[in-house]
């Protein structure tokens, strides 16, 4: 246990905060959700820490970064589902507090691609396979190399896009 007494400690404390998995920077941001007793937050992370746990328990192990953010993106695309299905029923007050959820976890999600970004690796994906190549084939190669920087469904639109011209 670091004690943060002596200079060293001190320094290795630092270095530690540093180099904090993304796991342990969500369990801290948690903590101070309950200090300040920001209960929408504090609910969000609890639910999301939750899940990590689950994911946990069943690989028997801790997840990377990686896999932290993918268990982001999985609860976002969640919440972005409920949220559509508010939006038909009109529910205001559900959709405010799943927006508020979605801002939450979008501080934890992998940075996106642009869209032009996005369109470049469509490009050398179709390029490398041929302008030919099925559909199927050409949105794994690109899911494979923005691996959640860009949702599935903004892939399968360019993808689309650029295989019918």
């Amino acid at each position: 246990m670091i004690k943060k007494d002596t200079k060293e400690d001190k320094r290795i404390y630092n270095l530690l905060n540093v180099f904090m998995m993304l796991r342990d920077s969500i369990l801290e941001d948690r903590k101070r959700a309950m200090k300040e007793k920001d209960s929408e937050t504090l609910s969000t992370l609890r639910l999301l820490c939750s899940q990590i746990k689950n994911d946990e328990i069943e690989q028997a192990r801790h997840l990377t970064d990686e896999e932290v953010q993918t268990v982001v993106l999985r609860q976002i695309k969640q919440l972005n589902e409920g949220l559509k299905d508010f939006k038909d029923a009109e529910r205001g007050e559900l959709i405010e507090k799943t927006e508020k959820e979605i801002a939450v976890l979008t501080q934890y999600a992998p940075e996106q691609l642009s869209d032009e970004k996005l369109m470049h690796v469509v490009e050398s994906v179709i390029a490398a396979l041929g302008p030919d190549a099925p559909m199927g084939q050409v949105m794994g190669g690109v899911m494979q190399q923005v691996q959640g920087s860009a949702d599935g469904n903004r892939v399968r639109q360019c993808v689309e896009q650029k295989l019918s011209t």
